[in-house]
């Protein structure tokens, strides 16, 4: 067990886990992924493991999954409009997809994070769990 007190470096590792573990998923799907994407995927994967950081064992897996849709959805706003209209690099254009909003954000992603997030939140909570000495998940479903 690896347990490591200093909160940056807990944070910086899994920042880079999510950032690898996403651009592997963008890999494996869309055949190449983007540094941008690295760092959407790490930012994301930190703020859905502060949930339960921020709210008791008590919170529903069902709630964490919504909750975290939606932070994976903002990050991808906020990267999108950083990435692809601010610096022009034409990164991902959802504007052909239905219910999207500026073409970086869609629902059809948004509901692919809520099932994705699941997997993600029990990566979290088992790496606190094993690697950095946190408290033993668990889990409520509704």
């Amino acid at each position: 067990m690896l347990i490591v007190r200093n909160n940056f470096l807990k944070h910086l590792f899994l920042f880079i886990t999510g950032g690898f573990c996403y651009g592997f998923i963008e890999n494996a799907c869309r055949g190449y992924s983007h540094i941008s994407m690295f760092i959407a995927g790490g930012t994301s994967f930190v703020l859905v493991g502060l949930l339960n950081e921020g709210f008791s064992w008590d919170m529903s897996v069902i709630s964490q999954m919504v909750i975290s849709a939606i932070i994976i959805t903002m990050v991808e706003l906020v990267s999108g409009i950083i990435v692809n209209q601010w610096l022009k690099l034409n990164v991902w254009d959802y504007s052909q997809l239905p219910y999207n909003f500026m073409g970086q954000i869609c629902l059809l992603y948004t509901n692919l994070w809520f099932l994705l997030s699941l997997p993600g939140i029990l990566l979290d909570d088992y790496l606190r769990y094993f690697l950095l000495g946190e408290e033993k998940p668990r889990y409520r479903i509704f």
